[in-house]
């Protein structure tokens, strides 16, 4: 579902088309009954339910989403001050201990970013979560090793170690964060009941008899960018709505030099 975000234009184009397709198919439904004498094209209180139930979901679904981008940039930020954190007790080791330690974090703080910066691929994906997991064990080993020195300050495992972990921990999270989206039964619901609504709003607009392509097109407009804003924010790093510049902006602060 994802890969359908990494082409924004053409996915709005493509709802664009269907919610018009939508309001037509309404307004043919709406002048064949009134040719028929069968029924009149004006609205209901089957209408005005279908709407509101639509209103409640759209609300439900941007809510949920919204707070879940705010939760995986939270994440970006926590991860940087562990990082930075982890980076600064690194001092705290003998100094002949500290460049290879040093090296050592500079590149898991590269391998994390271009983990993301691959998300769309799984296999690059998997293979810098890879080269992030080998740096932990590195990192981790070559703390251990230097914290247990003669020469090392007694509270140098004690204040070194706890940061590593909660590095490392934050990575386990990030990435299940991941797969925390709008379950696929409320996504399909969303949008079949769009595309309903669009049809009553067209067959209430089929008494008139020339179309009212304001009315059609603003219709289709907003649902349009609605949807589009609520996926989007379900899968912030192929559309419109990126935190992949966040993200190197939250690394960089780390100060790795």
């Amino acid at each position: 579902m994802q890969l359908l975000f990494t082409h924004p234009l053409v996915l709005c184009i493509a709802l664009f088309a269907a919610f018009l397709l939508s309001l037509e198919l309404g307004r043919w439904l709406a002048r064949r009954a009134i040719a028929s004498g069968h029924a009149e094209a004006s609205g209901s209180a089957v209408d005005a339910a279908v709407f509101a139930v639509l209103g409640l979901l759209i609300a439900f679904t941007f809510s949920a989403a919204a707070a879940r981008f705010d939760h995986r940039r939270d994440l970006i930020v926590e991860e940087a001050n562990a990082i930075g954190t982890a980076w600064l007790r690194i001092d705290l080791v003998p100094a002949d201990a500290r460049p290879p330690l040093r090296n050592a974090f500079r590149r898991y703080a590269a391998s994390r970013v271009d983990a993301y910066a691959h998300v769309g691929n799984e296999a690059d994906f998997r293979a810098a979560l890879g080269r992030s997991t080998a740096t932990q064990g590195e990192i981790w080993q070559l703390a251990i090793t230097a914290g247990a020195r003669p020469d090392a300050l007694p509270a140098a495992n004690m204040l070194l170690l706890p940061a590593l972990n909660d590095m490392i921990d934050i990575t386990a999270t990030r990435a299940l964060s991941m797969l925390m989206h709008t379950p696929a039964t409320i996504a399909i619901m969303l949008l079949t009941l769009a595309m309903v609504a669009a049809a009553l709003a067209g067959f209430g607009m089929g008494a008139a008899r020339n179309r009212d392509w304001l009315r059609l097109l603003s219709f289709a407009a907003i649902m349009t960018v609605t949807l589009y804003v609520i996926a989007d924010l379900e899968f912030p790093r192929f559309g419109i709505i990126n935190v992949a510049e966040f993200e190197n902006a939250a690394i960089a602060l780390t100060h790795l030099q």
